[in-house]
Formats: C-alpha cells, sequence, structure tokens
C-alpha cells in the first residue's frame, strides 16, 4: 500500500512540475495516469483535485472546452461527496474559463459563490486566489484602483502563505495594471519581484510570460533597444518549451519592434509568422490584436487599403470575442481600433482627393460637415464612427475614372458623364470586396440619390434612400459648392445655401436641409480647419 501511495505520489508530484515548467503533454499524461489510479480506489477527494490540474492545463494551452469540461467533472464529484472546500476550488477555476471564454457575468456569479464558500471555511489559500480572480475582473471592467487593490490583498496573502509562485503572478498582473495607468516605475518594480521570484522558483513558464509584459512596458515608454533585449529574453524560454502561443506573441512584439525602427517588411515577417502561429492555436484574441498591428504597418507603408483588409479582419475577430471574453476590454480594444480605422480612411481619402488639387480636402471637410448633422438627428456612438468612414470614402469609386475627366475644364461628353457617374456602383464594389463592418456601402452607393428619384445608379426615392446617404448627400454638395472646380469659382456659403434651399425637397431631404442649414449658417470654419 506504502509502494502504491509513493508512485501516486510521484506521478502527482511529476505532473505538476511539467505543469509549471510548461510541459503540457507530459504533465497531462501523469495527471491522467494519476486519475485512472485514483478511479480504482474511489477516493473523490484527489480525483477532483486531479481533474483541476488537467483543467488547469488545457486552460493554459488555450483549449478552453475541455478545461471547462475538467472543472465541471471536478466540481460534480465534489458536490457528490459533500466536498465544500472542493466546491470552492472547482468553482473559482469555472470562474476563470467563464471569465475569458464566456462571459463576465457568469464568472461573477461562479467567484460570488466560490468566496462564501471560502469564507464560510476559513480557507485563507482560495480566499486569495478568488480575490486575485476579482482583481482580473476589476481591471476587465476598467476599474484599475479595485484591481490593485484586489491584486494587493491577494499577493499579501499568498505571501503570508508562503505561495510564492502564486504571490509572482499576482505581482505580474499588477505590473501590467500599472503600465495601463503609465506609472512606469511602478511597473518596473512590480516586474523586477515577478521575475525575481519567478526566477527562483525555476518557472519558466511565468518568466516568459513577464519578459513579454516587459517588451510591451518597453515599446510603451519608446525605449526599443530595451524592447527588443526583453523580447530576446522571452523568446529564447518559449522556444525551449515549445510554446507556439509563447513565440506568437514574441514574434507580434518582434513585429512592432521593427515597425517602431522603419523596418516595414521584417515587421511584416514577424508578424505573419504571430498570425499563422495565432491560428494554429486557436487565439483569436492574439489573431485580432496581429491584425490590427499589421494595419498599421501597412499605413506605414503607404499600403491604405490593405491596412483596411486587416483593421476588417481584426474588427471581426473583436466583435466575435465581445460576447465571448473579456466584454468591457474588448470594448476599449475596438475604440483604440477605431481610431486606426479613420486614420486609414482619411489617407486613402486624401489620395482619391489628390487625383484632382481641386477636391483637395473635400472628403475630410464633408466627413466634418455629415457628422455634425449625423449628430443632430441622433447618430452617435459607433454609428456615428460609420458615418465618418462612409463619409470620407464616399468618392473612393472616382480611383476608376481617368484624370483628364476628372480635370477638365470643359463640358463632358456622354460617355464622360456616364464615367463620372460609374463612381458610385465602382466605389460600392471596392467596399464590398473589403468587407467592412459597418453599412459604408449605402453611403458610398447612394449620395448620388435624389430625393424626387432622378438620381443615380438605382433611382431611389425619399426614404428609400438610407438616412446615412442623405446626410453625406447634403454635406457633399454643400462642399462641392463653396469650394473652386475646375469649371467654375466657389460660392460664398450664403450663396450655396441659397442654391441648396431651391434644390430642397427636389434634390435633398428637406428636412434634413433645414437642419443643416441651422447648423452651418453660413460659417466656413470647417472647410478652413479641413483643408
Amino acid at each position: 500500500m506504502a509502494t502504491a501511495t509513493s508512485t501516486l505520489s510521484w506521478f502527482l508530484d511529476s505532473a505538476t512540475a511539467a505543469r509549471s515548467a510548461g510541459a503540457w503533454e507530459k504533465a497531462l499524461v501523469q495527471y491522467e495516469t494519476s486519475l485512472a489510479r485514483v478511479a480504482r480506489e474511489g477516493d473523490a477527494r484527489l480525483a477532483a483535485e486531479i481533474l483541476r490540474g488537467i483543467g488547469n492545463v488545457h486552460y493554459a494551452r488555450g483549449d478552453f472546452e475541455h478545461a471547462r469540461d475538467a472543472f465541471t467533472v471536478s466540481l460534480t464529484i465534489a458536490e457528490a461527496s459533500g466536498l465544500t472546500d472542493q466546491m470552492a476550488s472547482a468553482l473559482n477555476c469555472l470562474a476563470v474559463v467563464e471569465q475569458f471564454g464566456g462571459g463576465v457575468e457568469h464568472a461573477e456569479s461562479l467567484y460570488a459563490r466560490a468566496r462564501e464558500i471560502a469564507e464560510e471555511l476559513g480557507d485563507d489559500r482560495r480566499a486569495a486566489m478568488i480575490e486575485q480572480n476579482l482583481g482580473t475582473l476589476a481591471n476587465v471592467r476598467g476599474d484599475t484602483h479595485l484591481a490593485l487593490t484586489r491584486y494587493q490583498a491577494a499577493c499579501d496573502r499568498f505571501d503570508a502563505l508562503d505561495d510564492t509562485l502564486a504571490a509572482t503572478r499576482v505581482l505580474n498582473n499588477m505590473g501590467m495594471v500599472y503600465v495601463d495607468l503609465e506609472s512606469w516605475t511602478a511597473a518596473e518594480d512590480c516586474f523586477a519581484q515577478a521575475s525575481e521570484r519567478a526566477v527562483a522558483l525555476g518557472d519558466r513558464d511565468t518568466l516568459g510570460t513577464i519578459e513579454i509584459n516587459r517588451t510591451e512596458l518597453r515599446l510603451r515608454r519608446g525605449q526599443v533597444e530595451e524592447a527588443r533585449v526583453c523580447c530576446d529574453r522571452a523568446f529564447d524560454i518559449f522556444s525551449r518549451l515549445e510554446s507556439k502561443a509563447g513565440i506568437a506573441e514574441t514574434s507580434k512584439f518582434y513585429g512592432s519592434i521593427a515597425r517602431a525602427t522603419g523596418k516595414l517588411d521584417t515587421a511584416k515577417t514577424h508578424l505573419s509568422l504571430a498570425l499563422g502561429l495565432a491560428r494554429l492555436c486557436g487565439d483569436r484574441l492574439l489573431e485580432a490584436e496581429v491584425e490590427r498591428e499589421l494595419s498599421l504597418v501597412q499605413l506605414e507603408d503607404g499600403k491604405d487599403r490593405e491596412a483596411v483588409r486587416c483593421l476588417n479582419r481584426a474588427h471581426r475577430l473583436f466583435t466575435e470575442l465581445k460576447a465571448a471574453r473579456e466584454v468591457l476590454d474588448i470594448e476599449r480594444r475596438l475604440d483604440r481600433l477605431e481610431e486606426i480605422y479613420l486614420e486609414a480612411a482619411r489617407r486613402w481619402a486624401e489620395t482619391v482627393d489628390a487625383k484632382d488639387h481641386c477636391t483637395l480636402g473635400h472628403s475630410l471637410r464633408v466627413a466634418e460637415y455629415a457628422c455634425r448633422l449625423g449628430d443632430a438627428v441622433g447618430i452617435g456612438g459607433r454609428d456615428l464612427t460609420s458615418l465618418r468612414m462612409g463619409a470620407l470614402l464616399h468618392d473612393v469609386g472616382m480611383a476608376n475614372v481617368p484624370d483628364e475627366i476628372l480635370t477638365r475644364p470643359g463640358g463632358l461628353s456622354g460617355p464622360e458623364y456616364s464615367m463620372i457617374r460609374s463612381h458610385t456602383e465602382y466605389g460600392d464594389r471596392m467596399i464590398q470586396e473589403l468587407d467592412f463592418p459597418w453599412e459604408i456601402g449605402p453611403m458610398v452607393r447612394a449620395h448620388h440619390e435624389r430625393w424626387d428619384g432622378r438620381g443615380y445608379p438605382d433611382g431611389l426615392r425619399g426614404e428609400q434612400i438610407p438616412l446615412t446617404a442623405r446626410v453625406v448627400a447634403v454635406a457633399e454638395v454643400y462642399d462641392a459648392l463653396t469650394t473652386p472646380r475646375s469649371y467654375r469659382p466657389a460660392r460664398p456659403p450664403q450663396d450655396a445655401l441659397a442654391e441648396m434651399e431651391r434644390e430642397s425637397g427636389s434634390l435633398f431631404d428637406p428636412a434634413l436641409f433645414q437642419l443643416f442649414r441651422g447648423l452651418v449658417g453660413g460659417d466656413a470654419a470647417i472647410e478652413r480647419r479641413a483643408s
């Protein structure tokens, strides 16, 4: 009996050590061998513990489905056997998986149950674990002060329990909160403490994560060469561990470092590797972040349409994750993504406007006018961003029109005028091919439709024309009238508004025009700012 117990203890110790070192396949083999032995002996407590070990390995590998299954079986065994302490641990583990793979609301309810049990039992270790996870949840919600308070409480508890590994991971989390707050000294201190402890423990996986976070800190501070040193250390660790997820993260940061030093081709190489590994690991969050970084590289390389393609893929991935992972954090990521979107659209629009010196700044001004009018009619939030994007890109189809037609001072022939009119349909096709996440196509296609139905390309009438396209139409005509063209001088704002008044109800939505007139009132400030 003693020999069997010793053998089982060896397997469990070996599995725990393998998991800590990132040798996940070995850890799973050892855990599953131990579980088979325990199942024959009917030891419910040990079975529940081993299943949590298996779940933790799957979680570390990013396999949330198998992790959830293992933790659920652990909870079922604990409940059936009346093992309340094991219930608390299983609930805490399930909450972590739900937080990162299912949603924060369910995670909060699971944490609450786990914490209640831990407090009843006076179990400081489990209470500390839950405190740490609640800190993560607070950080996801954007409450950094509460997050730091909870992390510090968890770290103090783990130190009191001599659980150096757990305290190390909490310190690493605290460091990232300080990075987000741009409290550089505090972040450096947390990472230094965490690194020293991880080295002493021989926990290479955690050490690699710390070096990745240090890389981000250095980049945020503009310390590119220091970031490269940290990234090199992380890459060495994850390569030795054969961690595809870790190598993918380091490749992403190598791409960021190369972009920061102007080595755009090198950046694309690293980011392409990161993208492939992220897809191989099924890490959609990392995949989205890499696509976002690629968009920045493409922008700097002057490839605006490719940048937009990357942004569209990133947006789609972030949106898919919105209900499944760190909901509020995803919202912040989407906000940052939209800033890049607008820069990409602005550059693309400027390229199109530059085909004719008379239209320089046209799309930017139209976007400003359209957003003022859109805001007045109740368009807000991400819909207002969509309106700005559509207004910036309303004339992208002009890229298909020969320059000599656009810049000709005299009249156009029938075929030439048809070529001009085709820009709405061509632009719509371009937008559809890029697979934008917003309804931008209708603005591009329909901004030359008329309220009386005599517009193009589809002859839509009245409210058949999308509201956003009607908004852009008003903004576009006003800017066209108040800026010079090759065939006529600019009209003064009041004259332009008077001319538009005569067309109200035939060319424009009359209610929108009256609202626009009240907003603009002959003020040319937007034109001067946008030019």
